[in-house]
């Protein structure tokens, strides 16, 4: 979601840039109302959009770890999470609602002070609008079909006042601003929705302007080079008489009128489009030559051994004391899952399941490092990548006394099930029954363990059948037993 936003407020940038260098003064004033509301919408829905003919591999350089090391860890961890009954939210999702409660109280609070302002005036109806006059006052808006105007200007000569508001009126220009007030309430953290909702407004008054010019020129020049007045600050209304507006119109009124050519200036929006989607339906994957592989340092050299292999694994934190280090890191990833787990509610939503493959190294200064992750959508393996991000520090494990750096991988699956209840659950599968048993040094290990190991580490292999292998391993050994010894 943060992607996204990002890029909306991106191509919502370059929108704006390209209208106000290009587009903002040329007098395609229609032109412009439909760009600005375009553009924005166009910025909402871009990101989602992924044209196949568009779509291209991009390098990236990344650590690959090998096949057979994406699931060395077969102890069985399950993790039951309970649905919770209240509400879960992170401080940042705080934020936001927050943000997002007190733009609609402001919001709440400009309709209170519409609906006042129409309850204290005295209302004319007209075929075409409701005329509002409010005592003693010099104001001049439009909302919807009603026009607040102050009963101060009554007295001048007003009718190119009314004319104004009636374009507002005729073209639904209150649309326009509800629709990014709307948009403050929900992206209030946005800046440029402001700026779009700012330069809408504007470009309404050039309009109105434009219109009444034609037939009320010189009245319309008296009024808005007359004494400044004071008036309502609701955002998502048209304003006939505001100070920082004035002189732009004015401006503008005089301003010959563009050339038909100079409307070839929204061309440049194909090349930007086409540029956004590109960048949209691009997917990364890595240039076959610059794939580090770790493979090799893994398996043979002295400073890194797989977590089944390794003679002393990494201590997790409160496993000092523990007689099998071992288990204990096992049961303690288990508790640290479900105490960190919060299934992603989109893909609740969106009923994703799935199982979650990941990586990382336990460095030798036993920080977790290189996450790497497989899994069916993003919004799982992010759940996944940040539980492990939030491992503490642990003791590093060690080969023949020697600190080392510890892969340890861990698939992890995500399940919906039909009482709503949210289960995740963290397993290897089980061998095949007909697979033999594979003891490293007297430990016990799989044969995904087992094929992990450097054949240049093995000293011997002895393979006990039938009676042998039950008389010394029980009733485990009916499938034989592969005994191997490390150098």
């Amino acid at each position: 979601m943060t992607q996204y936003i990002f890029e909306c407020i991106a191509f919502q940038l370059l929108f704006l840039v390209i209208y106000d260098f290009f587009l903002k003064r040329e007098t395609f004033f229609q032109w412009n109302r439909v760009y600005l509301l375009g553009t924005f919408v166009l910025s909402l829905v871009l990101p989602w959009v992924k044209i196949e003919a568009f779509k291209q591999k991009v390098s990236q350089t990344f650590i690959a770890y090998p096949e057979y090391l994406w699931g060395l860890q077969n102890e069985a961890v399950v993790v039951q999470v309970e649905e919770s009954t209240g509400f879960n939210f992170t401080w940042q999702e705080g934020i936001l609602y927050g943000g997002m409660l007190v733009s609609l109280l402001l919001f709440g609070l400009k309709i209170r002070q519409l609906y006042l302002l129409r309850k204290s005036g005295e209302k004319v109806t007209y075929p075409l609008f409701t005329q509002i006059v409010i005592t003693n006052s010099n104001i001049a808006f439009s909302f919807f079909k009603s026009i607040f105007i102050g009963d101060k200007i009554l007295k001048m000569k007003h009718d190119a006042i009314i004319a104004h508001e009636l374009v507002h009126i005729r073209q639904g220009h209150t649309y326009d601003l509800l629709f990014f007030e709307f948009i403050r309430i929900v992206g209030w953290f946005n800046p440029l929705v402001y700026v779009y909702q700012n330069r809408i407004s504007e470009l309404h008054e050039f309009i109105a302007d434009a219109q009444v010019s034609k037939e009320h020129k010189t009245d319309h020049y008296e009024q808005l080079l007359a004494q400044v007045f004071q008036t309502e600050h609701i955002s998502f209304i048209n304003q006939f008489f505001t100070k920082s507006l004035i002189k732009k119109r004015i401006v503008m009124l005089q301003k010959s009128k563009s050339k038909k050519v100079w409307q070839l200036k929204y061309l440049l929006l194909v090349p930007v489009l086409l540029g956004m989607l590109l960048y949209t339906s691009c997917e990364m994957e890595p240039k076959p030559d610059e794939i580090k592989s770790i493979e090799g340092t893994i398996l043979k050299s002295s400073l890194d051994f797989p977590f089944a292999v390794v003679d002393e694994v990494p201590i997790f934190p409160g496993c000092e004391d523990a007689e099998d280090k071992r288990a204990c890191f096992n049961e303690k990833i288990q508790k640290h899952i479900s105490k960190h787990f919060n299934y992603p509610q989109a893909a609740q939503d969106a009923n994703i399941e799935g199982r979650v493959s990941v990586m990382f190294i336990i460095n030798s200064e036993g920080i977790i490092e290189n996450i790497k992750l497989r899994g069916p959508d993003k919004l799982l393996e992010d759940e996944v990548e940040r539980i492990i991000k939030k491992l503490p520090k642990m003791t590093p494990g060690k080969q023949r006394g020697k600190v080392v750096n510890v892969p340890f991988s861990i698939p992890i699956q995500f399940k919906l099930q039909e009482d709503n209840t949210v289960n995740m659950v963290s397993e290897i599968s089980n061998e095949s029954e007909v697979d033999p048993l594979y003891y490293v040094d007297d430990r016990k290990i799989t044969k995904l363990e087992m094929e992990a190991i450097d054949p240049n580490t093995i000293e011997s292999i002895f393979i006990l059948k039938d009676k042998k292998a039950i008389e010394k391993y029980g009733k485990e050994g009916v499938n034989g037993v592969v005994e191997i010894k490390i150098k």
